[in-house]
């Protein structure tokens, strides 16, 4: 069985004139992977591999999340490849995952992230906002033979937000 977490980067900054590669985090963007990452241990399984994009923001928020869950930060797998907005692209990344990784935690991008999660998942999200967390298992033991997966957890920083009396 394959578990995979994608995770879509926090918001990030347009302060400065900068590469799309280069943004970093906005104030937000590291509020809220702070808010997220505290909330989904119960949701984890105890083992994992974090996989990242090189893209500055989607780095800093698999650095948060690794932080919050007690993860060496040498142990993200920093790929070039998950600099993609195309879900074609990620599905390509995904199914050519190592089969030694049965659960996978992968810090991303839109549109690449919603439209993987709605061919893959069974539960239709319009869109996976920033710092969105969403859960697909597969039945399969092989990542090159993924299917439509179930989708397990689904946790968006709004609906946390709506717990929290000082937002």
């Amino acid at each position: 069985m394959k578990n995979l977490i994608l995770i879509r980067h926090g918001k990030s900054s347009w302060n400065a004139p900068l590469l799309d590669k280069d943004r970093p985090l906005a104030s937000r963007g590291m509020q809220d992977a702070h808010m997220v990452s505290m909330e989904i241990g119960k949701h984890l399984p105890k083992t994992f591999t974090i996989l990242s994009s090189t893209a500055k923001r989607a780095s800093e928020t698999a650095i948060i999340f690794a932080q919050n869950l007690s993860c060496p930060i040498e142990s993200i797998i920093f790929k070039d490849e998950l600099y993609t907005f195309d879900d074609r692209q990620l599905e390509k990344f995904i199914k050519s995952c190592n089969n030694d990784y049965d659960n996978v935690i992968l810090f991303g991008h839109n549109d690449a992230i919603t439209n993987f999660v709605n061919k893959f998942g069974n539960v239709f999200i319009d869109n996976v906002p920033t710092t969105g967390f969403v859960s697909i298992n597969f039945q399969s033991n092989d990542w090159q033979s993924i299917d439509k997966g179930k989708t397990q957890q689904v946790i968006f920083p709004r609906d946390l937000k709506k717990y929290d009396s000082t937002n």
